[in-house]
């Protein structure tokens, strides 16, 4: 993959982290690489909390120790100043020239300084994995909006990412579906058959085709007879069952093109790898982990017992290798596929974007992988878990008739809220807007909504579904961070129409003290790079989603403190450079949320 250039520019939490540690080296030799535990603080930019660990060490007083250390700062740093406080925190501020140094810096840097931390590493990442013949619903949310995040991350930090669907496209249910659509030609399920008809698309007919095969299926033992037998002319190749199955499978994909792409997420066709990929790998891996002593009989069946692990009736669990029948499940296609992953993908980090009910199934997975060999200390697979989508009363959420909410359907209602606020926001300000662009905007503003109501939390939460407060303008929601761009995009449109330009080296200080609101701006944008390492180590997006927020509330407060076209040059240039690096590091992490970030609301 081509090299990313950058300038890596150190954050200054960072600086102040080497400043601190060479201090506490200088003051006390014996404890060089003493971590300095820099933390944000109310009384100063930065503190530094080591003293109090230290003095333990040292056997001194805290305050005494933090003098120490306070004193052996090297100067040139970027610490302007350095007050003591209580039993011994440095609270510690920076220099005006330290902070607009390092404003311009990234400012002049086309990744806004951000270093390509994560080369050098291969990542799958496996997310969303929607059925064939099935409508996504609420369900794929987490999963397709979480991994698409955590695919743009990691290929900002430089990480080589193979993103991967894996898709359920085989089993029973197929051949009860082809065996139907065989007995009732009629029933239109192909885009050029249901055009102009009830349904909404061939993946919505399908599912109800499905709906109908498994009624059928449980109540006519004869159409059940036939359905399995429909099921092993697929799994032998049989030229007119295939020949459907692919049919279907093509309708599905173009479908879920469609979705992926009104969400905004980069999956596409060629990422989509479904379980009956894996089908001519799977008696190869039974065959493996048998001869290894892994896999042993239980009661006719081959299975994988774990050895640290054991069930409710104090048993090891099982991983289901070979059915008793001689099938396969989707346990054994999962050891096929991460076998595939480690050997032919050479993956440094499998993700699995999975909810977290399927906690113990990748334990077991990941357990008989490093048993056969196959995962190694050289690579990291991880089960990434995230928690449900609740109604507002609370529970799972679902229609009004208990059914599950479709993907479609839900992103229907959040764009309507959407449109509704953008069309009385405009209204109360006078601004005309034209059913085209309204419809745009309310389109980018309700995705955005659904995505980051999503992203803004713990993904291992429960987060409850409102599409009401996630369009709301104010708080801590989507719609706010998005007209935050608009308002900083206008900012500059503007002084553009009054003939003044952002300066491409803006002027220094001379002297000139930063107002209070300026330094908050400035450091927040600062901290990004250590954000996305965060979220690459940890894979919690809500890391990012609440520095967006951050950063735009900073600028919330430097808009109303620090007027940027009304001031005088050279503070006026000053502002507008600062605007322009709030922009774009704003718009860099909606980039990465997966969010839009239109210029006009």
């Amino acid at each position: 993959m081509p090299e990313i250039e950058t300038r890596a520019i150190p954050t200054l939490a960072r600086q102040l982290t080497e400043a601190v540690g060479t201090a506490i080296a200088t003051a006390y030799p014996e404890q060089a690489g003493a971590d300095p535990l820099i933390r944000p603080s109310d009384h100063a930019d930065l503190q530094a909390n080591a003293a109090l660990a230290l003095a333990k060490k040292v056997g001194a007083n805290p305050r005494e120790v933090a003098t120490r250390v306070s004193e052996a700062i090297p100067a040139g740093s970027a610490v302007g100043q350095v007050e003591i406080s209580g039993p011994g925190f440095l609270n510690l501020t920076l220099a005006d020239d330290a902070l607009w140094t390092q404003a311009e810096a990234r400012r002049a840097d086309p990744r806004l300084g951000v270093p390509a931390s994560q080369a050098g590493v291969r990542t799958v990442i496996d997310y969303s994995g929607p059925n064939i013949a099935k409508e996504m619903h609420v369900g794929h949310i987490r999963s397709t909006v979480i991994g698409d995040c955590l695919v743009r991350v990691l290929a900002f930090l430089g990480s080589e990412v193979i993103k991967q669907n894996h898709l359920g496209d085989w089993g029973t249910q197929f051949g009860m579906l082809i065996q139907y659509i065989v007995e009732h030609p009629d029933s239109p399920w192909r885009h050029a058959e249901i055009e102009g008809g009830a349904q909404p698309s061939p993946v919505s007919a399908l599912d109800g085709l499905y709906r109908a095969a498994r009624q059928l299926f449980d109540t006519d033992p004869q159409f059940a007879d036939r359905a399995r037998d429909r099921v092993v002319a697929l799994q032998s190749g049989d030229a007119e069952t295939l020949a459907t199955w692919r049919e279907i499978v093509a309708e599905s994909q173009h479908y879920f093109d469609l979705v992926y792409t009104r969400l905004g997420v980069l999956l596409r066709a060629e990422d989509s790898r479904g379980e009956s990929w894996y089908n001519d790998r799977l008696t190869a891996v039974a065959d493996e982990l048998a001869q290894a002593g892994i896999a042993v009989s239980s009661d006719g069946a081959l299975v994988v017992l774990s050895e640290e692990v054991t069930g409710p009736d104090g048993q090891p669990a099982a991983l289901m290798v070979r059915k008793r029948d001689g099938g396969y499940g989707y346990d054994t296609t999962d050891l096929a596929t991460l076998q595939y992953r480690i050997a032919e993908l050479d993956a440094d980090r499998i993700l699995y974007l999975v909810d977290a009910r399927q906690t113990l199934h990748f334990r077991l997975l990941f357990e008989a992988a490093r048993r056969a060999g196959w995962l190694t200390d050289e690579v990291q697979a991880v089960h990434v878990p995230f928690g449900s989508i609740l109604g507002p009363d609370g529970k799972p959420f679902k229609t009004r008739s208990g059914e599950t909410v479709r993907l479609m359907d839900l992103l229907d209602e959040a764009v309507a809220a959407a449109e509704t606020v953008v069309r009385e926001g405009a209204e109360a300000k006078g601004t005309a807007l034209d059913e085209a662009a309204l419809h745009e905007i309310a389109e980018q503003a309700g995705i955005g909504a659904v995505k980051y109501a999503d992203l803004s939390g713990s993904r291992v939460k429960d987060y409850v579904f409102d599409t009401e407060r996630m369009t709301a303008f104010n708080g801590n929601t989507g719609v706010y961070l998005q007209y935050a761009h608009t308002r900083l995009t206008s900012i500059l449109r503007r002084a553009t129409e009054r003939g003044l330009s952002v300066p491409e080296t803006a002027p220094s200080l001379d002297g000139a003290a930063l107002e209070p609101a300026e330094r908050a701006l400035i450091l927040t944008a600062d901290s990004l790079a250590d954000v996305l390492d965060a979220v690459a180590e940890d894979l919690e997006p809500h890391r990012l989603a609440g520095f967006c927020y951050d950063l735009a509330r900073a600028f919330t407060d430097f808009y109303e403190a620090c007027p940027v076209l009304g001031s005088d040059s050279p503070v006026r240039e000053r502002r507008l450079a600062l605007v322009d690096l709030t922009r774009r590091t704003l718009a860099k992490g909606l980039e990465l949320l997966g969010i839009a970030a239109p210029e006009r609301m």
